[in-house]
């Protein structure tokens, strides 16, 4: 079975410093007005129990990517060696079918219209620059297999989607975070 990397995210440890933000941006020189990685703030429930929590989300590597299935020009594919999503930009003409495709809204378009999106770091070859930073250990990332180990101890779910997304989040507190409010865009 090929590796499927993914993050695993503890929410109950998220001081929403949003440090892993800030090193998406400047590792990878992210534009102004375009994020690869976000901190959303999520309200849950109906007074008076109403719950808040915050998730640190970028693309979430799916199993099934509806961004690849909906690019007409097969500028994103799934890398078969690690499961992780990229784009081509030589190949990307900056349609948008895959942003109306992501149920996450993951991929931005900046200057030059092209998408462009979270792809692990692969130009530093090293630890994705949003998990090394984080202060409160809160964001980790790995094979799904060793996320699934630290899940299991952490009493974590698998997040839950028709795509299949590549991430585990823990969230002990019981603040209810719906799939439909883990959008970047």
């Amino acid at each position: 079975m090929p590796k499927q990397y993914g993050f695993y995210f503890d929410a109950d440890r998220c001081i929403m410093c949003r440090a892993c933000e800030a090193a998406c941006k400047d590792t990878r020189k992210v534009e102004p007005g375009v994020q690869w990685r976000k901190v959303i703030e999520i309200w849950a429930g109906e007074f008076p129990d109403v719950s808040r929590t915050f998730v640190s989300l970028s693309c979430l590597h799916c199993a099934e990517p509806s961004c690849v299935q909906a690019c007409p020009n097969g500028a994103i594919h799934k890398r078969a060696e690690d499961g992780i999503v990229v784009v081509d930009k030589n190949e990307c003409t900056g349609c948008g079918e895959c942003f109306y495709a992501c149920p996450y809204q993951v991929p931005q378009f900046g200057a030059d219209g092209l998408m462009q999106k979270c792809d692990f770091c692969l130009e530093r070859g090293i630890e994705p620059a949003c998990a090394a930073i984080c202060p409160a250990d809160a964001l980790f990332y790995g094979t799904m297999e060793e996320l699934e180990k630290k899940a299991t101890e952490k009493e974590a779910e698998k997040l839950a989607g028709d795509t299949g997304p590549s991430m585990f989040i823990a969230n002990r507190r019981g603040a209810d975070i719906p799939a439909e409010n883990l959008v970047i865009g």
